[in-house]
């Protein structure tokens, strides 16, 4: 709803917003400083919450720089009909706030395994290396004997806690690959993609260290074809051999899980998802595309979950578990940015952001620690003096040097760069069809009033690829700081500019996992986890609080 505005003389170039360029009230003083007292208001009434956490679930933006946040933001605001600007996510609203370092040991522009190893395992790490300190060499199987580092993941299974993995990417992809592989290489997906000197040295592929190297009691995400038997035909593509198994060495990865575990079930559609009673398993692996999930700009709902979905499904299940859980939770926004498909990668966000929120309803800030950062960001951005309410998939409102329209988002590399008769070729807005402007241009340059039947523009298709500076094959990562949200318990701990691998340590501590297990307030942590909590008082005072818990208890 709401009118546009034009800009005179420059009507061939512009995308104008769909919305007033500000509501009335905020044209006053009083608008901001009545807002700006409420927030003051609420930080001085918080307090960190300085117990033990007794559930963490870490959300990761494969991909979601600062920029990518803003945008979708915004592009969450105008979903909802909305100018955008505004709009507030979920996640923003967490009260703590940190920025993190994302350069590895080697680059100064990471890889999300490198990173991975950081924020999972603790250590900082080479870049396409996988659970593994930087000692080890990437590609040389042999370096990683000895090298190998723990996951938090691990470690809060082995402290009795139960543990998850929810990915819209394949679960042995590089950022939750960190967290239960040591690989000397991120592309060691099945035993088919392996050298043979490494096989003949001992190493195993990622989808076997899945099933073998820890008691994982959820695993939801793509992955299928990793493994099984190859020519084993795909339970959903049975008539397409590109998606059959890939395994060499006669394995059913599937099978042995199954098998290795009491009350476990796998699924590979939404249908099975829901069927499976959160209360009758207490293993659940849903391996829902053979490689990679799709888009959610293009998923079928009716035959794949989405990320909102698969972490409800995986919090239902690992919160029976008296002594908590641990739950990694990726969106793989990263892959829209490396295609330049600015649209996919922003929907990807928002969908993150959704199941934050979900997260949010099914658990409680009181035990469960909640962080939310991003591995690494990308070379993605929006400018160009874009007017209030305008799609963030818009048009900036003048031309560029060249005489041509440009996209407010643009990339700085990737597959987006184009020249055309040795011009750069103008973004278009739509010849004839419906606009989500509400003035689109004639072909002579002036206003028209808005049509029923115009055509979406190219610039606000899912697949439109935003120009880029520099022709690449696909778009790379940027190396300046991610940030990190935290609320819960602990989660002051995040706060100032830190290495990356200082978040893990910060998650470890807050729920007594090694190396901070025997931390002061550790042992009433876990005795509270467990049931009633009998502080060391004097004895008067301990007795009577346990009476009362018996009383209160039976």
């Amino acid at each position: 709803g709401g009118g546009g505005r034009s800009v005179p003389g420059d009507c061939q170039g512009a995308q104008y917003p769909t919305h007033p360029l500000a509501p009335d009230a905020e044209k006053t003083p009083d608008y901001w400083n009545k807002g700006a007292r409420r927030r003051l208001e609420s930080a001085l009434a918080s307090h960190p919450v300085a117990r033990r956490a007794k559930n963490i679930i870490l959300f990761v933006g494969d991909g979601m720089g600062l920029p990518t946040m803003s945008a979708a933001r915004i592009y969450k605001g105008q979903l909802a009909g909305g100018s955008g600007e505004e709009s507030v996510l979920a996640m923003e609203t967490f009260p703590h706030v940190a920025l993190a370092k994302t350069y590895t040991i080697d680059r100064q522009v990471p890889d999300s395994a490198g990173t991975g190893t950081a924020y999972l395992c603790g250590v900082k790490a080479n870049a396409k290396t996988l659970g593994l300190s930087g000692a080890a060499v990437y590609g040389k199987c042999r370096t990683t004997f000895g090298n190998e580092v723990d996951s938090i993941l691990h470690r809060a299974r082995l402290a009795g806690k139960s543990v998850g993995i929810v990915t819209t990417t394949r679960v042995q992809h590089a950022s939750p690959g960190a967290a239960y592989a040591h690989s000397a290489s991120r592309s060691w997906y099945t035993d088919a993609d392996m050298p043979k000197e490494a096989l003949r040295d001992g190493c195993k592929d990622i989808a076997y260290q899945l099933v073998h190297n820890t008691d994982i009691n959820v695993i939801l995400g793509g992955g299928r074809m990793y493994m099984t038997p190859k020519r084993t035909a795909d339970p959903e593509y049975p008539e397409d051999p590109a998606q059959n198994g890939t395994r060499k060495d006669g394995l059913n990865l599937i099978a042995e899980w199954l098998s290795a575990k009491q009350g476990a079930r796998y699924v590979w559609d939404k249908k099975g998802l829901d069927a499976v009673e959160d209360d009758s398993v207490s293993h659940l692996m849903g391996l829902f595309e053979p490689k990679d999930m799709r888009y959610e700009l293009n998923r079928n709902a009716s035959t794949d979950p989405s990320i909102v979905e698969m972490t409800e499904k995986a919090i239902r299940i690992l919160r029976r578990n008296p002594s908590g859980f641990f739950l990694f939770v990726e969106d793989e926004i990263d892959h829209g940015h490396h295609s330049g498909r600015a649209k996919q990668a922003l929907m990807e966000a928002v969908m993150l952001d959704r199941a934050v929120a979900r997260a949010g309803e099914l658990t409680s800030p009181s035990d469960t620690l909640t962080v939310v950062t991003a591995d690494h960001s990308h070379v993605f951005t929006f400018g160009g003096n874009t007017l209030r309410g305008t799609s963030i998939f818009g048009l900036a409102p003048k031309k560029a040097k060249d005489k041509r329209a440009y996209t407010s988002i643009l990339y700085g590399n990737g597959p987006g760069y184009s020249i055309r008769d040795g011009r750069r070729p103008a973004a278009s807005l739509p010849a004839a069809g419906r606009s989500l402007s509400p003035h689109p241009c004639d072909a002579q340059g002036s206003l028209m009033p808005p049509a029923p039947f115009l055509l979406l523009p190219p610039a606000e298709d899912k697949d439109y690829r935003q120009q880029a500076a520099v022709p690449l094959e696909t778009e790379t990562h940027s190396g300046e700081d991610v940030v990190v949200l935290a609320q819960g318990p602990m989660a002051h701990l995040f706060h100032g500019v830190q290495e990356q691998h200082y978040i893990a340590h910060a998650m470890a501590y807050a729920a007594c996992l090694e190396p901070y297990a025997a931390e002061p307030g550790c042992g009433a942590a876990r005795r509270a986890s467990h049931g009633t909590q009998c502080s060391p008082q004097p004895l008067v005072a301990l007795l009577a609080l346990c009476v009362a818990a018996y009383m209160v208890g039976g």
